[in-house]
Order: structure tokens, then sequence, then C-alpha cells
């Protein structure tokens, strides 16, 4: 078993996807995993491995039939921890593995969320996460012609999980991406 940290995660989502769009989702996602893992008082590399690497397959192989079974594969035959591979693998639903672990949770939860809120900095005048608010994250929310890509269902599934409420779980969101405004470009 091999000991996952950040770069080398990075380094093997960029073999696997070349586009910025995904490559920004997987860095919006650690940067989310990284805060509820310090505020969890795990290790918050560790998690960020796990959001870096949670859709480093889709690029190359976006069916369900596929994704993310294909990339769970391959980091197992690296040598990948499995909790880390079953989270996931939890993040896709339709693959109906449960999520119990903090980190799994997490990662669901902060998965839609993290482009919703993404979507809403583009929104802003000047494009930054500085601009970015709860109340306006929870508008765009409601209206569903916005950032028709983020599923809203797993959004509220995600609270639900975690056992906070919408409005907190945005606000760490916003926070966490404050923080890594620099890398996302916002």
């Amino acid at each position: 078993m091999i000991t996952p940290n950040p770069t080398d995660a990075w380094n093997l989502l960029c073999e696997w996807t070349e586009g910025p769009r995904l490559r920004t989702h997987a860095q919006a996602v650690a940067a989310c995993m990284r805060w509820y893992a310090k505020h969890q008082g795990q290790d918050a590399d560790y998690w960020e491995v796990c959001g870096l690497l949670h859709d480093f397959d889709y690029e190359k192989h976006p069916s369900a039939e596929e994704h993310p079974t294909v990339g769970i594969n391959h980091l197992r035959s690296l040598g990948y921890p499995e909790d880390i591979l079953e989270a996931i693998a939890g993040h896709a639903l339709y693959l109906e593995v449960p999520r119990v672990t903090p980190m799994a949770k997490a990662l669901f939860a902060v998965d839609e969320l993290s482009g919703m809120i993404m979507a809403v900095a583009y929104t802003r005048p000047n494009r930054t996460m500085a601009e970015v608010t709860v109340e306006s994250v929870l508008k765009k929310i409601k209206d569903k012609t916005f950032a028709k890509g983020v599923n809203r269902e797993d959004v509220y599934l995600g609270v639900e999980e975690l056992g906070i409420t919408l409005e907190e779980h945005i606000g760490n969101c916003i926070e966490a991406l404050k923080v890594a405004h620099e890398k996302l470009g916002v």
C-alpha cells in the first residue's frame, strides 16, 4: 500500500485529465475536503487526495458503466488505501456503496456543492470567491435554470448525511474555496 500525497494525486489527475474545467473541479473538491478534514481533526493531505482523485477517470471513462470503477481499479492496482476507494465509490449513487466514514460523507457532500459555488463565483462582477455569500448560493440553488449540471438532490442528501444545515455547509465550502482561490482562478 502506498502513502498517498497531494502532489502524486495531482500528477495522476493530470495524466488522466487534460481539461482545465475538470481539473479545477477536482481542486475545488479537494479544497473543501481539506477544510472538513482540518475541522474534524483528520489528515488534511489524505482527504485532499480523495478530493483530487474522485473524478480523475471521468474524462476518459464518463459512462456510469465505467466511472468511477475504472479509476478505482487503477488506484487499487497502485496500492491506494481502501477507505479512499470506498469514498470515491460512494460519491456515485448508482454504485450503491454506502457512505459510512466521515471522509466518504464529506466527499459526497462537497462534490456537487463546490461546483455550484464555483458557478456563482463566475457570475460575480469580478469573478472572485470573495464576492460569494451564503445567500447568493442559496438563491442560485433554487434557480433550476442556473448551473443545470449541479444535482440539487445530491446537495440536499449530502448535508443530511453530514448532519448540518445547508447554510452551514455552504458557508464551510465558501470558506474553503476562499483559501484556495488562487489555484481555482476565482
